[in-house]
């Protein structure tokens, strides 16, 4: 072994340290320890490997500093030990490798700075330390490094100014230097960088003009967005014909669209939006055979829109808000079939929306607010069945609310305010059950309010400033027909009444029959309910005929066959029943194990839900199946994204309902996708209050522990002391677990001590479902971040309910207000 030469054991399942003894083969040429699971730290040993060309140990746990002694390794060619837990400092002992041609270490934990005299590594051609903690300046001394070819130092802390001396890097293909902290310009000397294509400053505090020298340069990639750049982009920044992106979005540069452009058909995605750029529209752009993406929004770009648009085949995305584009839509644009999102809001734009925005089949956001658009709203626009945002609002339009827009089932935001639309509103539009926000303020409606969830809890602001709307909304008008009918309000009382009643008395029956069978299968039901006159006056709720309405449960459900069981709580299981009456209830049927404990929690259940009122709270009203069962089975892809945000709306809204707005507070004790029900419509309603606690004021909160392992908060296990935060904590686990499609397990722990920014997207998705559009992940990202607070192990830093509901309607309202997609 001592004159082994190479050891490959790359890409295995290798864990445990490194053992020292490696350090021992001293004839060794390379080692290939890379994308196992090894731990533990580097050993010093390996320092006295001076024959060694070759070290990957990237893609590890490995942990612990980066010993000095590698300095020592002079013949050392490759040097890799990416994506590991390395902490500390890079050592200034590797300044010593001249003949290190590979340095990476990205995707650390490494701080300070970069060593000073790094220039020292003369063969280096290819350095990266990105996603790292690295502060400082950029060492100067980069630019004696004749020969790199890529340098990737993004993603840290570095500050001060971009050297002047790497515009020596005549050899450099690649700059990537964003999410920092530099300042200052651009040095002009970059003009020298012949062979540059990929250039990356975006997210730090530049400013300064964007040297015109950069038009002489044949690059690929120019980033420069969120910095402070002023003037004009360079006129000739695209005459090297091969720039695909050109993202200098957010910046302060003002002046024309540069004139090379219009030619640069190489084009792929481009970024203008948030600067003062300005230009006749129709003349500055051509025809892009490869561009997908295009944002322009807040700038001050005038002229009509060029039918050439419609000739770039594989457009996707066209965000041309907060402009001064002028005319009329061209009909052209509806041959972009491709198209998925298209703004044109806030320009001065005038005439009809195009009935060939039917063919947009694949389209999901439209936004054509705050123009002078007029006539009326295509029928066609029905058709678009991948519609998810409409906001076609501050127009001139008139005439109906086109019936056919019910037809478009995945509407998450419509707005339609502020324009002059007459008569009724549509009963279709009640069949839209995923919308999130509904706005029809201030047009010329009349008549009766649709009668359907969508509009039961719209707030007055979305229906004031018409003409004669009426409905069961707080305030507005009564409709004269409810008000002359009081029979029928009665009825309506009764139907909304009677089956919560109903269910709570079914379960008051299937406690005491639970009760019945441990004492005597002949004693009288009175006998029973006397027994515990004395606990509680609760028994005493109804005369109902509880022997017969118990025979028909047994009969529906095959004497309580699971095929009917619907959840489980600590207290019992609930069924599902259809009574002869043609009223759908939830049964619940107590445990018979633990008759003491079971009926002192279903008491507490059966309290708990009197004093609730509320549409994200359990109302036993019939439901299709717990949260639980419906993640777990292939039925999951049905649950797309739209409809786990309103789950997981619902449920905030029901949690901050009790914790905020019953006197006393309920706290639930038990939130877990097994106790929230979806109905029919994928409405979230939560269930199984059996270890609900009242608080008391006047009383200690302390408790024995309560609830399902995986969602408890962890004070519970040193204090047994029952809070709101309690609630707080499981409802973080469970949106966790909407959002994966599965319970997050092990993954709460880290993320529970883990900053946000490390968070990876795609690790806490469900991947049975496609992958959001960038407007619904965005949502998905911001929940997942408060969700993460929700879970923090300290209760006094976890949100209170009322704070993530508010929360949680605000993410979903300001995405769509913004129009700054990346």
């Amino acid at each position: 072994m001592r004159l082994l030469s190479g050891l490959s054991l790359a890409n295995n399942q290798l864990n445990g340290a490194i053992p020292t003894c490696l350090g021992k083969l001293l004839n060794l040429h390379y080692l290939y320890l890379d994308r196992n699971y090894i731990s533990g730290s580097i050993s010093t040993s390996f320092g006295q490997l001076s024959d060694l060309r070759h070290l990957f140990l990237y893609f590890n746990n490995i942990s612990g500093s980066i010993p000095h002694e590698l300095g020592n390794l002079y013949h050392l060619k490759e040097l890799y030990l990416n994506n590991n837990y390395l902490t500390g400092s890079i050592p200034e002992t590797l300044v010593n490798l001249k003949n290190l041609t590979d340095l990476t270490l990205y995707e650390n934990q490494l701080n300070g700075s970069i060593p000073r005299e790094i220039g020292n590594l003369t063969s280096l051609i290819w350095l990266e330390l990105q996603l790292n903690n690295l502060t400082g300046p950029i060492p100067a001394s980069l630019g004696q490094l004749k020969s790199l070819l890529h340098i990737s130092l993004y993603s840290n802390q570095l500050s001060g100014p971009i050297p002047q001396e790497l515009g020596n890097l005549t050899s450099l293909s690649t700059l990537h230097l964003a999410f920092n902290k530099l300042n200052g310009s651009i040095p002009s000397s970059f003009g020298n960088l012949q062979a540059l294509e990929q250039l990356s400053l975006q997210n730090n505090k530049l400013s300064g003009s964007i040297p015109p020298e950069l038009g002489n340069l044949k690059l690929v990639e120019i980033e420069m967005t969120n910095n402070r750049f002023s003037g004009s982009l360079p006129d000739e920044i695209c005459n090297g014909r091969k720039l695909e992106k050109l993202l200098v979005g957010y910046n302060k540069l003002t002046g024309r669209i540069p004139k090379s452009l219009y030619n640069c058909s190489s084009l792929i995605r481009v970024r203008f939006d948030g600067n003062q750029i300005s230009g006749d529209f129709s003349e500055s752009f051509g025809v892009y055979p490869y561009l997908n993406y295009i944002n322009l929004n807040d700038n001050k770009v005038y002229g009509g829109i060029s039918d050439n648009w419609s000739k770039c085949r594989n457009l996707t995305t066209i965000q041309m808000g907060g402009n001064r584009i002028q005319g009329s839509i061209p009909d052209s644009m509806g041959n972009m079939i491709q198209l998925v999102v298209l703004n044109l809001s806030s320009n001065d734009l005038v005439g009809d929306i195009p009935k060939e925005f039917g063919m947009l089949t694949r389209i999901e956001k439209l936004i054509l607010s705050n123009n002078r658009l007029s006539g009326i709203v295509p029928q066609e626009l029905g058709s678009l069945a991948e519609l998810l945002i409409v906001d076609i609002s501050m127009n001139k339009l008139n005439g109906s609310i086109p019936s056919s827009m019910g037809q478009c089932s995945k509407h998450f935001f419509l707005n339609l305010s502020n324009n002059g639309f007459a008569r009724k509103i549509p009963v279709q539009l009640g069949g839209l059950i995923q919308l999130s926000v509904l706005d029809l303020s201030h047009n010329e409606l009349t008549g009766t309010l649709p009668k359907s969830k969508v509009f039961m809890n719209l707030s007055i602001e979305a229906l004031q400033g018409n003409k004669d709307l009426c409905g069961n909304v707080s305030g507005l008008k009564q409709c004269a027909s409810e008000s002359r009918e009081p029979t029928r309000k009665r009825k309506l009382v009764l139907v909304i009444s009677l089956p919560l009643l109903g269910a709570l008395l079914l379960g008051v029956l299937m406690g005491m029959f639970t009760f019945y069978c441990h004492i005597s299968k002949s004693l009288p039901l009175t006998q029973l309910v006397n027994r515990h006159k004395h606990g509680t006056n609760f028994f005493s709720v109804s005369t109902f005929n509880g022997r017969e309405t118990y025979k028909e449960i047994l009969n529906q459900t095959e004497e309580f066959n699971e095929a009917y069981c619907i959840g489980m709580g600590g207290c019992g299981s609930v069924y599902k029943v259809k009574l002869s009456s043609g009223n759908t209830v939830a049964v619940k049927r107590l445990h018979s194990s633990s008759e003491v404990i079971n009926h002192n929690d279903f008491l507490n259940e059966i309290t708990a839900l009197t004093r609730i009122r509320h549409r994200n709270i359990v109302k036993l009203l019939g439901y299709w199946g717990s949260l639980a069962d419906i993640l777990s089975h292939e039925t999951a892809q049905t649950l797309d994204w739209m409809k786990r945000v309103n789950i997981i709306k619902g449920v905030a809204y029901g949690l901050s309902y009790m914790h905020h707005d019953c006197s006393p507070a309920i706290i639930h004790r038990d939130i877990s996708s097994k106790n929230i029900l979806l109905d029919s419509e994928y409405e979230a309603c939560v269930s199984d209050f059996g270890t609900s606690k009242i608080l008391n004021p006047n009383s200690s909160h302390w408790s024995n522990i309560a609830g399902t392992f995986g969602y408890l908060a962890p004070e519970l296990s040193y204090m047994m002391k029952v809070t709101e935060k309690c609630d707080v904590y499981s409802f973080g686990v469970l949106v966790l677990e909407i959002i994966k499609g599965e319970h997050p397990g092990d993954i709460i722990s880290s993320l529970a001590s883990t900053s946000t920014e490390e968070v990876e997207f795609t690790d806490l998705v469900d991947h049975r479902l496609p992958v959001p559009i960038p407007e619904i992940k965005e949502v998905l990202t911001s929940i997942l971040i408060l969700a993460i607070k929700c879970i923090n192990s300290n209760p006094e830093i976890r949100p209170t309910m009322h704070q993530v509901s508010n929360n949680i309607a605000g993410i979903i309202c300001d995405v769509y207000k913004s129009d700054n997609a990346v």
